[in-house]
């Protein structure tokens, strides 16, 4: 599992489910103690978008890794 500290913004929302949605593995994002599909859109506008958020990745998608690259912040 790889996992990723990220901030999105709610107009990068779809484009970032879309993202998600073409990888072939399991993606989950995460916020406090709240877990949601990140294949979701509705899943994801549920979550607190002004705070920090932690994507994990269950494979390694090099695709799905480079586009998450524009939105990850320094650990």
């Amino acid at each position: 599992m790889t996992t990723y500290k990220i901030i999105l913004r709610p107009e990068e929302v779809k484009d970032f489910v879309a993202a998600a949605s073409r990888s072939p593995y399991d993606i989950d994002i995460y916020y406090n103690r709240y877990v949601v599909d990140a294949k979701s859109i509705l899943g994801v506008l549920g979550l607190d978008l002004r705070k920090i958020l932690t994507v994990a990745v269950n494979g390694y998608d090099p695709e799905f890794e480079k586009y998450i690259s524009r939105f990850a912040i320094a650990s």
